[in-house]
């Protein structure tokens, strides 16, 4: 045994914590959960054959090591079918449950964009057999993601683009205003279900023209005057 594992409490070496760059800082984003709301757009609904009239959310989870900082995404094995979605991200500084709307902006560290990659074929045959979504969703690197810009300097979300190019053609392209649910409402919803805390990172849903990736693409994504992301699928 190395020495230096002398007295250590785990049985094997502790894992590292997954984090995020914060833009204009030498300090790290500590990841804690990654939770994503479903169908947040009402044209994404409609393009996936859903209801768009307002109705409670819904989430699922990413782990937080399928974050993907400052690296190509590799395509997945299992699947034919890489959709990406472009995402605001929403990073918690605290946390609580049942938390009021009018809160709930207190509790945010800042704001980045991200892609939630999704094998498609595997969710369609899992919502066929009516099973979970784990292996569509929370796969390795599955969820590419931008520095995380502190809120104190960030502008306002209200009119803000969010867009993806997938090799420079424009792809989804909508503004923030169009969320069906806030950035408040989602944090408020969210910790009706859940005990949210400091280090949650939220992808907060995506806009309509989801489609699928082809090793070679290349993604640039926004969120206009927040954050930027770009990399190539390989």
């Amino acid at each position: 045994m190395n020495s230096k594992d002398v007295g250590s409490p785990y049985a094997i070496p502790q894992p590292s914590v997954p984090t995020l760059p914060i833009t204009g800082s030498d300090q790290l984003f500590p990841i804690r959960r990654i939770y994503c709301v479903g169908r947040n757009y009402a044209a994404h609904a409609i393009e996936m054959g859903h209801d768009p009239d307002r109705e409670r959310p819904f989430f699922f989870q990413k782990n937080p090591d399928n974050i993907l900082c400052d690296a190509d995404f590799p395509y997945p094995p299992l699947s034919k079918d890489v959709h990406f979605e472009v995402e605001l991200l929403v990073t918690l500084k605290a946390g609580g449950c049942d938390i009021p709307v009018d809160e709930a902006e207190n509790l945010i560290f800042g704001y980045g964009v991200g892609v939630d990659f999704t094998r498609r074929d595997l969710q369609a045959q899992a919502k066929k057999q009516g099973r979970p979504w784990a292996a569509a969703k929370a796969f390795e690197a599955s969820a590419p993601a931008s520095s995380i810009v502190p809120a104190s300097a960030a502008s306002s979300l209200t009119g803000r683009r969010i867009w993806l190019k997938r090799n420079g053609e424009l792809q989804q392209d909508s503004t923030l205003d169009h969320l069906i649910w806030s950035v408040p409402e989602v944090i408020s919803e969210l910790s009706k279900q859940f005990k949210l805390a400091a280090g949650d990172v939220i992808f907060t849903g995506t806009p309509a023209g989801v489609s699928s990736v082809q090793i070679g693409d290349r993604i640039d994504c926004a969120v206009e005057d927040i954050a930027a992301l770009s990399f190539r699928v390989v």
